[in-house]
């Protein structure tokens, strides 16, 4: 035993003792090809002085892991991997890199080296062989990768695989990371069972516990090391915990058997299909979609079906109970825009979440919904692991800010890739629900609000639609709708077509404030030499009250703009890169207006397409506009 409390007496004898035949060493068996003494994996311990005597012909002390295994075992065999047979003391020698390794990967060597790719380079010449027999393998000690302790670091190099070698600490991690693998080699297999696998799934259900008490840290910890020995119940959990520590990307879900499970088919198969649509390319045929483990029809058919609802948008998370209600009150918050307000209500239900089924750790159906699953960012998710579920007990986490500003004047800050830019427009009805907007300012026949449309990751919300049937000088824009906190209804448009408010343009202020209040904004941000244009319209009872447009320092009146919203007076000594920022709480300041950042960000509020914010061209006039059309090559 060392220092540590390793004992390579005991470690190798409970790995001989639980050893069982793979499938091929029970055939051969059968067969009467080879006998059970044939394969033992142990053999009879070294004397000192043959490791002595190794080490004299070797010019070296070994490393202390490796010297103590020696004593323990003169040599291994390793029947699950490429390296067959570790040597006995008298076999191992120096490697002496036979096949030219040392130059091709010096090479590659350049000022942005990393010390371990500098040591990998010169580990080639200077490597001690130990394994005898292999599948053009090889298990390499490097005496210039050492510890503090005077571990020498061991490389396998599979010589067929093309990949670089596999770098562990010590000759000791490698025997323990082969006694993991040979565990979960058998892990299948119904009758192996023995002390090794009973205590590992006894820390499954420890991290169990541990997850749905809020200590998510301490359950990985505990499900990694099951997961390493192949233990089935990990890999469930342990995809729970990942999803919600990262969020939905691409493909690369797995839940191991807990999708055959049916009870479990509503919280992991739709974010599964999630990542699988997320990971199709336009243009290209679909992959199918795996769940990663055989299930029966029942599974199978519900798992198309959800993966239909992903696809479409129309899918919906709808868990029982308390949980469940409190979802659709945030799905209704999180559809008028108030995201912060849908996350709350989330949070102070998720105690009373019950998993469906005894491994779900927590309600993961969230992040499929179409309306709810931008709203549980990566942060929240980890919010959401730290607080105690399904009756547990435990500290509440403090809760992570809110995600919207307040107001409007975060519509001037330099913004994200897929946040409002150069061109924006909405328009705001006081006292009024979002549905009443298309019969304020919807087309002429069109249908009321419709859903999103379904966005890939990372999508970018350019209006990139060809133009219509309609007339040219028509702009019908196409609004992002929902509420504000203080009872005004918005519309809010982040790609204009047209670039900014001109000749033909008739504000939308004076239909949409039919029944009270309504306020028209547009701005276009300066670039290069274009002038930046601030334009804002307040309509009551159906008629226009004022209105002015800014364009650089000109600006144009009509009707009797109050003196708190004037750009004389608002931008009175103000900086050029500020005037955006003083406009926008101007008019937030006077109407008490505000916008949602995140549901805008994120594309999930409903929408509707607006009647033309152009009037016709009269007797006289004329309008013109210019397609062009970009062919790739």
């Amino acid at each position: 035993m060392n220092s540590d409390g390793f004992d390579w007496g005991t470690f190798l004898r409970r790995w001989q003792d639980e050893w069982v035949p793979s499938e091929d060493e029970a055939m051969e068996l059968a067969e009467g090809e080879t006998t059970l003494a044939d394969l033992t994996l142990a053999a009879p311990p070294a004397s000192e002085a043959e490791v002595a005597d190794a080490e004299r012909r070797l010019g070296t002390r070994l490393p202390p892991s490796y010297r103590e295994f020696l004593l323990a075992s003169n040599g291994w065999s390793l029947r699950d991997d490429s390296i067959h047979q570790l040597g006995a003391a008298h076999e191992i020698g120096w490697f002496g890199d036979p096949f030219g390794m040392t130059p091709m990967y010096r090479e590659s060597l350049d000022e942005r080296a990393t010390e371990q790719e500098v040591l990998l380079a010169g580990m080639w010449e200077r490597a001690l062989q130990l394994e005898t027999d292999s599948d053009m393998s090889y298990a390499l000690l490097d005496p210039g990768d050492t510890d503090d302790d005077g571990e020498w670091a061991l490389y396998v190099y599979k010589g067929w695989s093309g990949e670089y070698p596999t770098r562990y600490p010590s000759f000791r991690a490698y025997m323990r990371r082969r006694y993991e693998s040979f565990h979960a080699e058998r892990a299948p297999l119904p009758d192996f069972v023995n002390d090794t696998t009973r205590a590992r799934d006894a820390e499954v259900e420890r991290a169990r516990e541990e997850a749905l008490s809020g200590r998510r840290e301490a359950a990985r910890e505990l499900l990694a090391s099951a997961q390493r020995y192949g233990r089935p119940g990990a890999w469930g959990m342990l995809g729970q915990l990942d999803v919600l520590s990262r969020g939905v990307g691409h493909g690369g879900i797995f839940f191991g058997g807990l999708v055959a499970d049916p009870r479990c088919t509503d919280e992991l198969v739709p974010v599964m299909a999630l990542a699988h649509v997320r990971d199709s390319r336009p243009g290209r045929s679909e992959r199918p979609f795996a769940l990663g483990v055989e299930t029966d029809d029942g599974v199978r058919a519900a798992a198309d079906s959800i993966l239909a609802r992903v696809r479409d948008g129309s899918h919906r998370y709808a868990p029982d109970g308390a949980f469940g209600q409190a979802v659709a009150e945030a799905r209704d918050a999180a559809r008028r825009g108030d995201t912060d307000t849908a996350w709350r209500l989330i949070r102070v239900a998720l105690p009373s979440w019950q998993p469906p089924a005894p491994d779900l750790l927590a309600p993961l159906g969230l992040l499929a919904d179409p309306v709810l699953g931008p709203v549980v960012t990566r942060e929240r998710g980890l919010e959401l692991l730290a607080t105690p579920r399904a009756g547990r007990a435990g500290a509440i986490p403090e809760p992570v800010p809110d995600l919207d500003p307040p107001g409007l004047r975060w519509l001037a800050e330099p913004q994200r890739w897929n946040a409002p830019h150069r061109s924006y427009r909405c328009l705001w009805v006081e006292g009024v629900e979002p549905e009443a907007l298309p019969g304020l300012v919807g087309e002429d026949g069109g249908a009321g609000l419709t859903a999103p449309p379904v966005r890939p990751a990372g999508w970018f919300p350019y209006d990139v639609r060809p133009r219509d049937d309609s007339a040219p000088w028509e702009d019908r824009a196409v609004v992002a709708v929902g509420r504000t906190g203080s009872g005004w209804a918005f519309g809010f448009d982040t790609a204009p077509r047209a670039s900014e408010p001109r000749t033909f343009f008739v504000s939308p202020a004076a239909g949409a404030s039919r029944g009270g209040r309504a306020v028209v904004l547009w701005v276009r941000r300066g670039h290069d030499d274009t002038s930046a244009v601030f334009h804002l319209s307040v309509a009551e009872r159906g008629e226009e009250r004022y209105a002015y447009t800014l364009r650089g320092t000109d600006v144009e009146r009509s009707g009797q703009v109050p003196t708190a919203l004037d750009p004389d007076h608002v931008l009175r000594g103000v900086d050029d890169a500020d005037r955006e920022r003083r406009l926008l709480g101007a008019v937030q300041d006077e109407f008490g207006l505000s916008l949602p950042r995140h549901a805008l960000a994120e594309g999930i509020l409903p929408q509707l397409t607006t009647r033309s914010w152009n009037r016709a061209p009269r007797e006289g006039e004329a309008f013109a506009y210019a397609t062009v059309t970009v062919t790739p090559r």
